[in-house]
């Protein structure tokens, strides 16, 4: 084992006793022979030290208020706002620390004690955590860019970062979705807030998209009926009556190899979306047989010649 063996100076202790000794045989040269102007000079640097710590623990208690009003103030204001809850916390918070940390500066100046250093090393701190806080800072703008612009918000269906789901929580740093496998997927707020988002729950009415292909040779507006009154039979499916939407709209779309495709664009509220894209595939391939409208594949015939 091995001890760690610290060499002491002699020659420094020796200048230290003997600093110490010439301020301690100063005080005394004064005080044998003006004790009333040592006694007079003492006191009167206690009166000010005391005038001075009496005035900065006055500063501070005042200061102290004033930042509890201020945070108050801000409270209401995000209130009457409906302003995010995180963002309104994040940022009082953020006011009340700073303010602080000036008040104990200001509060500490006042007793005649030289703060440019404690400014420089509260300065150099402060770069030296923001570099190495780099990651988190960014992910801090991101979630402050996403509360105060809210491209979306708790509850919100949203497609990002390769993962879709529902916003469950929206905090400072990160944001959490669940998938509808009923996964919870955590996204930093620093890419999210510069990636592409789609939101699926921002409009109340959403279009849902059909692609049916047929057989050739299919009468194409017996077709087309047989799609529009499987479409009639669902209340669920708007119409021109409906604000924001369009008429249930059913074309030839394009002639392919080996079959034609018909395209069928509804819209409903965005609520019944997933509902009605699954039951109105379920009725496509269940009743336009019996209208007599057959669905093909692609296909190919070979032909085998000796």
């Amino acid at each position: 084992m091995t001890f760690l063996q610290t060499t002491i100076d002699p020659s420094s202790i020796a200048s230290m006793n003997d600093s110490i000794k010439a301020v301690t045989d100063t005080i005394l040269e004064q005080v044998r022979n003006n004790p009333n102007a040592f006694l007079h000079s003492l006191l009167q640097d206690t009166i000010d030290f005391g005038i001075k710590l009496l005035a900065a623990l006055a500063i501070y208690a005042i200061g102290i208020w004033i930042i509890r009003r201020i945070k108050g103030g801000l409270t209401r204001m995000f209130v009457r706002r409906n302003t995010e809850g995180t963002l309104s916390t994040f940022i009082t918070s953020l006011v009340s620390i700073s303010l602080t940390v000036l008040l104990i500066v200001i509060s500490i100046s006042t007793l005649g004690i030289n703060t440019t250093s404690l400014a420089a090393m509260l300065a150099a701190g402060g770069m030296a955590i923001g570099m190495a806080l780099s990651g988190t800072v960014s992910n801090f703008a991101g979630g402050i860019m996403l509360l105060i612009f809210k491209p979306f918000k708790a509850g919100d269906f949203i497609n990002a970062q390769g993962y879709s789901g529902t916003v469950r929580e929206v905090t400072i740093v990160n944001t959490k979705i669940v998938t509808t496998d009923n996964r919870i997927i955590v996204i930093p707020n620093g890419t999210l807030s510069n990636g592409n988002i789609d939101n699926y729950s921002t409009m109340p009415l959403r279009r849902a998209d059909f692609e049916i292909n047929v057989a050739y040779g299919t009468d194409a507006d017996q077709c087309i009926k047989a799609i529009l009154d499987i479409v009639a039979r669902d209340s669920r499916i708007l119409s021109s009556r409906d604000e924001g939407a369009s008429d249930p709209f059913v074309a030839l779309s394009a002639l392919n190899e080996s079959n034609i495709t018909f395209v069928v664009r509804l819209w409903v509220r965005s609520s019944d979306y997933w509902n009605v894209k699954f039951d109105m595939n379920k009725a496509f391939y269940t009743l336009l047989p019996e209208a007599g409208i057959q669905f093909d594949y692609p296909y190919m015939n070979v032909k085998i010649t000796n």
